[in-house]
């Protein structure tokens, strides 16, 4: 039988046949395929210290990449040519927490071995992901650097609770796998910290930012100054993006939202910035929840975070 409107497993989603979605320049990673920008998701947000269902977030993120165009006018340049290979999301244990690090490190180290991208996304989960993502990338490439936009310092002790979505930088920085001085915090927030932190950070030569900081210099200034300390001494640059380093007006899905942080534009020219540097090799998204979210919001902007890392 014919039907007239009809279309059993086909999408009735509205096309123009002049417009490229982000979406789809993606396709699932098969052996023996080369792409421009890997892609993998980390849903894990079980030892988050605050209720999260960042887990979520790999999915609400790719959704949203069928919400935006190709194009940027800005450059007046189409980057429909740029492929993404999605190699899909890293399976968890439902208990225990030692083995899904493991799982997540072990797959992150597969994804980059595969040498099939120049660079490489996670999207997480937590900001414990990037414990074992950036572990992986120091094992493939050498000395690392890190650029991290947050509000916190995720530099917590590790005997009160574990290996938390607080401690990721602190467990990288005792496991010898990240000096110190190669950590760059940009985006620090106001009453969102203990001294003791902040004192581990100054005693280990962390780089941390303030907004006030970011407030008397600019956020293009710091940036600036941030990669030409580290295209110096690393031999690859990781950025991770605490989405809470945004203000809670642009990024309500959060779920350690707050007032007086970074706009939307600021991180996103902040991130492009960065991103061209050809030391950059890999980055993470953390800590959106769509639960929290509100119409897709922060989401959203994940989504424009990695267009501005991955079209450069």
């Amino acid at each position: 039988m014919s039907f007239q409107y009809l279309k059993p497993n086909k999408s009735t989603k509205f096309k123009d046949r002049h417009t490229t979605k982000v979406d789809e320049c993606v396709s699932p990673y098969e052996e023996g395929m080369q792409g421009d920008v890997g892609l993998v998701g980390l849903p894990f947000s079980k030892t988050s210290i605050s209720a999260s269902l960042a887990s979520e977030a790999p999915a609400a993120i790719r959704k949203a990449l069928g919400s935006y165009s190709t194009y940027s006018g800005e450059r007046d340049k189409d980057y429909q040519n740029v492929s993404i290979l999605d190699f899909g999301d890293v399976p968890v244990h439902p208990t225990d927490t030692s083995e899904t690090l493991e799982r997540l490190k072990t797959s992150v180290k597969e994804m980059i071995d595969t040498e099939a991208c120049e660079r490489y996304i996670m999207l997480g989960g937590d900001h414990g992901v990037s414990f074992p993502s950036i572990s992986a990338f120091q094992e493939k490439f050498g000395r690392i650097g890190v650029i991290q936009w947050d509000a916190h310092h995720d530099l917590r002790n590790i005997d009160d609770g574990g290996r938390t979505n607080g401690t990721p930088f602190r467990s990288l920085i005792e496991a010898g796998v990240l000096k110190g001085e190669d950590l760059f915090q940009v985006g620090i927030r106001d009453f969102s910290n203990a001294k003791a932190y902040a004192d581990y950070a100054t005693n280990h030569g962390v780089h941390a930012y303030t907004m006030a900081d970011i407030d008397d210099h600019g956020i293009h200034f710091i940036t600036d100054q941030v990669i030409q300390i580290l295209e110096n001494k690393v031999d690859c640059i990781y950025l991770s993006v605490d989405m809470d380093a945004v203000d809670q007006a642009f990024a309500p899905g959060c779920p350690a939202i707050g007032p007086g942080g970074l706009t939307a534009r600021e991180l996103l020219s902040s991130v492009a910035k960065a991103a061209k540097n050809p030391l950059v090799k890999g980055m993470d998204i953390v800590e959106v929840d769509p639960s929290k979210d509100f119409r897709d919001i922060t989401s959203r902007l994940a989504a424009h975070v990695m267009f501005r890392f991955m079209y450069n």
